[in-house]
């Protein structure tokens, strides 16, 4: 075979790295791979050598990506370098050539061929998984797990991943599955990062200031200490150091020769308003040539849409930013707009694309410099801190091999985060890749009407979920022995010889605040005085100052009437205190100075006593002899770390005494359930049960109820459509949207829908197996007035981005035609309704 390769290396103009050397060598052998590289690294080198070595055998190769997106963009880069009678394209939207000798190809259509025509198969030696890590995905993560488990054991695979934590596992994992594999793994970017840090000074003139966030110093590396001694600077509060605006940095980049740049802004509505105001700014980081050249893309790219889609799109301001190198990319963009500004990124003709965190997922559009607007992301609660592997990820495209030196990590500085958070982000790492496996309906019933039951029992166990939870519990045996040591130690330090702890501490915890958001504790300030009521620190203290809070709370410095200067917990202040008065702190605020100490006391002696209004438990924890113990509060400590201990001995044995075969007992409650609604007999399917098989959808079984109940019959084909939407439809927030059905027929078979999801949930729960999601009616009306001819610009769409109208109504039609395939009594209303929606700004879905 190195002949093969020897012809295959020739192609180049440049050597390949070590690691793709490597690679090409292992599959030459005949050994499945493992591959993880950094974004940029040139894996999809690794999988070309694989294709050729393949098509040298004799033999045909699918190469797989998780998105519809990446598949046309792959099939167009195929296309060029083999010739498009080499190439094929399977992503359920498009079939083009299905029997070349090279497919690309979504992955659910190879996991669905596999389970319903494994014939189509034939002569299939090789698969590739490009963005393999992507098996995490809790949605559709299983899939992966699915084709490395139940693909014909003669095919060779080539996994490729971003750089992950536990490569090995992952590779000793696919070896169990495909035999004999090997793991080529590299951190090296071929164009080296530098992290930068922007900040702007509000003296000195305003200026901006763009340094290295690490320097080299006696051979290591360490955080700027430039940085750290500006910033240690700031004094009181007002803020002398902000954060440069969108078009300063631009600017900036721009001036240092730092452009292109991905400039990521975690919120659609962000990137869109950056780019308007880039735009409305007047910036213009483009030459006349290259704004005629993206003319001409723009307009070829947007040619099948009509012109009065596109000025519902937004298209004049759309295409001004783009003349002028700015543009945004997100989610809720129309495909024919993300591709053409991926397009025209990719050939150097924009500047700058504000972009959502989506774009990290395989599309090809390096930079030299990813900005970073914030290190935090809003997760619906609270802002969360980026990881380091999230920072590596991002950072990944910065730097285009061929053409940059070294490419550029900026962050922009923050008065949220420290300068020491920012270095900690920016240290880089990767990610754990943890299975998202679990059976589904569907995955059981192809489990059945394909295996033995011994044999899909013993795929499931093959799963990666089952390996790593072995894995897991090889792990937790010593750790097992290491918690139980620490229970025993700390339960010796809660001894304590007047009484018993554990009920000293429940006496204190009925007394607390039951969240930290409520009871004194979270309204005291600077001068309040408090008077503690029982506990170890009985007694009353006047606040000098809130401190930061810490894992356990707020924590507060304070003087007590002993004039001790102490610091007092969230845990101290119990239910039963009280805010009895405030004191004017004196100044100079000196809280160590005996001058100071004495003032202040002078004021809080002057506070009359409280007139005591204790309820009885709060004399019992006044009375318990722990409560005079000086140790009460270590005591107490101790006792809650054994606690919280025993909390995780306790998780530890569980997952033990589930062993390995957790997965099989889900799949053997789902067998109950499918059996107990006639979708299975025994190990066998029932005619509802080979309907079920065909149906891939999240609520599969749900949706099956649905048909067998009849709810989907007897409709008009924008009715089916309408209503089918319920099982693609997930809005934005965690809230299930009104209904608005377009008459009383729709609204009563929606009822019916949710009866049978009250039903099967309620089964579900009593199988301990997890609740299929709710069904959602907020695209229904939408969906049946596009169905039934509305146009784009009539749809009263209420703040719906274009992006996402198309992407629903892109899963409708998928679903569409799984019923029409499926079902062969909706046949022709599905395949109406399928062309009905499958139309417009809907089916502008271009393969490159």
């Amino acid at each position: 075979m190195s002949t093969v390769l020897d012809e295959f290396w020739a192609q180049y103009d440049f050597a390949p790295d070590p690691f793709q050397v490597e690679a090409a060598e292992a599959i030459a052998e005949g050994l499945s791979l493992v591959v993880t590289a950094p974004t940029g690294a040139g894996k999809t080198l690794v999988a070309e050598a694989a294709i050729h070595l393949a098509r040298g055998r004799g033999s045909r190769a699918f190469y797989t990506t998780p998105i519809k997106a990446l598949s046309n963009q792959k099939y167009s880069d195929f296309s060029q370098s083999l010739g498009s009678q080499e190439v094929g394209l399977l992503t359920g939207d498009n079939v083009v050539n299905p029997r070349a000798p090279v497919i690309v190809a979504t992955l659910e259509v190879l996991r669905n061929m596999i389970y319903a025509d494994p014939e189509a198969l034939a002569g299939v030696g090789l698969v590739v998984l490009d963005e393999a890590h992507y098996l995490q995905d809790r949605a559709r993560g299983a899939a992966w797990e699915e084709v490395i488990i139940h693909c014909p054991s003669h095919v060779q695979f080539v996994c490729l991943s971003a750089t992950i934590s536990n490569d090995s596992e992952f590779a000793s994992w696919v070896e169990t599955r495909r035999g004999p594999t090997r793991l080529v793994s590299t951190d090296h970017r071929p164009v080296p990062l530098e992290s930068m840090y922007m900040i702007k000074d509000r003296l000195g003139g305003q200026a901006l200031h763009l340094l290295p966030t690490f320097v080299r110093r006696d051979g290591r590396t360490r955080p700027n200490p430039r940085i750290e001694h500006m910033l240690g600077l700031e004094r009181g509060s007002r803020r002398r150091f902000r954060t440069p605006s969108r078009a300063e940095t631009v600017e900036r980049l721009a001036a240092e020769d730092m452009l292109p740049a991905i400039y990521f802004i975690f919120s659609r509505s962000g990137c869109d308003s950056a780019a308007a105001r880039l735009t409305d700014a007047g910036i213009r980081l483009t030459g006349r040539d290259d704004r005629e050249s993206i003319r001409g893309i723009v307009e070829e790219r947007t040619s099948h849409l009509t012109d009065t889609d596109l000025a519902v799109l937004g298209y004049d301001q759309w295409i001004t930013g783009l003349e002028a190198g700015i543009a945004a990319h997100h989610a809720g963009l129309v495909p024919a707009f993300k591709e053409t500004v991926e397009e025209l990124f990719a050939a150097g003709l924009l500047k700058v694309v504000f972009a959502t965190e989506t774009l990290a997922l395989g599309i090809n559009m390096p930079a030299r410099s990813v900005v970073l607007e914030s290190l935090t992301k809003f997760n619906g609660e609270n802002h969360d801190l980026l990881r380091p592997g999230d920072y590596t990820q991002l950072t990944g495209r910065a730097g285009r091999r061929g053409i940059d030196v070294e490419g550029f990590g900026v962050v922009l500085h923050s008065s949220f985060l420290r300068f020491s958070q920012v270095t900690e982000v920016a240290s880089l790492g990767a990610h754990e890749l943890k299975s998202s496996f679990r059976p589904t309906y569907n995955m059981t019933a192809n489990l059945i009407a394909n295996y033995p039951q011994e044999q899909a029992e013993a795929m499931l166990e093959a799963s990666f979920a089952a390996f790593q939870r072995e894995t897991e519990m090889t792990e937790s045996a010593d750790m097992v022995d290491a918690i139980e040591h620490q229970v025993a130690h700390e339960l010796e330090l809660a001894r304590c010889e007047r009484g018993s702890v554990e009920e000293y501490m429940a006496l204190v915890e009925s007394l607390a605040p039951k969240t930290r958001n409520e009871g004194i504790a979270a309204s005291l300030g600077a001068g309040d005085v408090v008077e503690i009521v029982g506990g170890s620190r009985d007694g009353r203290y006047a606040i000098l100052r809130r401190l930061a809070r810490k894992d356990e709370g707020t924590r507060y410095l304070v003087v007590s009437t002993s004039g001790r200067v102490d610091t007092l917990g969230y845990r101290d202040i119990t239910a039963a205190s009280h805010r009895v008065g405030a004191v004017t702190l004196p100044t100079p605020f000196k809280p160590r100075d005996r001058r100071f100490i004495q003032e202040l006391l002078r004021q809080v002696r002057k506070i009359p006593p409280r007139r005591s209004d204790r309820s009885p438990q709060t004399h019992m924890l006044v009375q318990h002899p722990v409560a005079d113990c000086p140790d009460a509060s270590r005591h107490v400590a101790a006792l809650r770390r054994a606690q919280r201990l025993q909390r995780r001995l306790e998780q530890h044995l569980a997952r033990r005494r589930a062993g390995g075969h957790g997965l099989v007992e889900e799949f053997a409650a789902i067998r109950v359930l499918l059996e107990e609604r006639d979708y299975a007999s025994g190990w066998g399917l029932t005619p509802r049960g080979e309907r079920l098989r065909g149906l891939y959808n999240e609520s599969d079984l749900l949706l099956a109820e649905s048909i067998e109940h009849g709810v989907f019959f007897g409709l008009e084909p924008s009715e089916l459509a309408a209503l089918l939407s319920v099982f693609v439809y997930e809005p934005r927030s965690d809230q299930v949207s009104a209904a608005d059905w377009p008459g009383v027929s729709l609204a009563g078979r929606w009822e019916a829908i949710e009866r049978l999801w009250t039903d099967l949930s309620t089964a579900e729960r009593a199988a301990r197996l997890t609740p299929a999601r709710r069904p959602d009616p907020g695209f229904g009306r939408l969906a049946h007035l596009w169905a039934s001819g509305t146009e784009f610009d009539e749809l009263p769409t209420k703040g719906m981005a274009p992006g996402d109208f198309v992407r629903v109504s892109r899963q409708l039609v998928d679903l569409l035609r799984q019923v029409k395939d499926a079902v062969p009594e909706l046949a022709d209303e599905a395949a109406i309704a399928l062309k009905q929606v499958d139309r417009g700004v809907v089916a502008a879905q271009g393969v490159g």
